[in-house]
């Protein structure tokens, strides 16, 4: 279904709860439902990827087939200084060999496609959209960078910047949406009600990134940025300005899962719960 009105979709991370987004997009392209562009941190921008690919089921697939796979989770690995997801496998073997990304659709879909990364030094987001990215391995290297959290991934470089989680700066790009003049349409991986508390591993941080003071104080800061945005979602869902879906329950699904019967209720949940929201969207973005 297509809408006179120009249409932002954004799209939170959350790790494996992302699942729960793979779910409603596959309903969404079911539904044939377009949007002017799209905006993802982390794992919604590795969804969002896809569904600019036109290849909604590769989110079913990385999402969960691997997980028990040591090249795709590993606490080992992390332990003997390494990332706790093989960021290598995810962002170079999975999408150039194992599932490959249909690159040449990516690249010519008219739809804009906004991925965030946070920048190490400045403590800043940054969004790139996929025209600014010249090769598929620019595409893959600024996806990789908006998935590393910090003390369980490295930081990536990209044009001499060092960049990681996109999540960490703009949680919910939602404001980048607002700027564009488009009607928000998010998909969000905590149950409503959810306030995000202050993280136990900011003196580790400081610890372990002392060459990037303002990132450290960012990640200090991270809950209440978040939790401020949360307030601003709510506040314009309330009087209809923005249309969100987001899951009634996570069913067990944290940020790291191996549990793949999990994974797939959480997927199946989204499917359900997009179903049932469709007249609701459609009459927003119809408006």
């Amino acid at each position: 279904m297509q809408s006179d009105a120009a249409a932002g979709l954004v799209l939170e991370g959350g790790g494996l709860r992302g699942n729960f987004s793979a779910g409603v997009l596959r309903h969404f392209t079911d539904m044939r439902f377009v949007f002017s562009s799209l905006y993802g941190v982390s794992m919604g921008a590795c969804n969002g990827a896809n569904i600019i690919s036109k290849q909604p089921e590769r989110n079913r697939i990385t999402n969960t087939c691997f997980v028990n796979d040591s090249r795709y989770l590993s606490y080992i690995r992390l332990l003997k200084g390494g990332d706790l997801f093989g960021m290598d496998f995810i962002f170079r073997d999975i999408p150039l060999h194992i599932v490959p990304i249909d690159y040449e659709t990516f690249k010519n879909n008219s739809v804009k496609f906004w991925i965030g990364v946070t920048d190490c030094y400045t403590g800043n987001a940054v969004m790139f959209e996929k025209s600014m990215l010249e090769s598929r391995d620019d595409v893959l290297t600024i996806m990789r960078a908006s998935a590393s959290l910090p003390l369980i991934a490295k930081p990536v470089e990209y044009n001499g910047v060092l960049y990681m989680d996109g999540g960490i700066a703009n949680p919910i790009p939602l404001q980048q949406c607002l700027e564009h003049g488009e009607k928000p349409v998010l998909i969000l991986t905590q149950p409503a009600g959810y306030r995000k508390r202050a993280s136990k591993s900011v003196l580790l941080c400081k610890w372990r990134y002392p060459q990037f003071p303002e990132l450290n104080r960012v990640l200090e800061h991270r809950h209440e940025e978040y939790n401020d945005v949360l307030a601003t979602i709510e506040a314009k869902q309330k009087r209809g300005d923005v249309f969100v879906i987001r899951p009634e329950s996570t069913l067990g699904v944290g940020r790291v899962c191996r549990n793949q019967r999990q994974l797939y209720e959480l997927y199946d949940e989204g499917y359900a719960l997009a179903q049932k929201c469709t007249p609701a969207l459609q009459e927003f973005l119809s408006v």
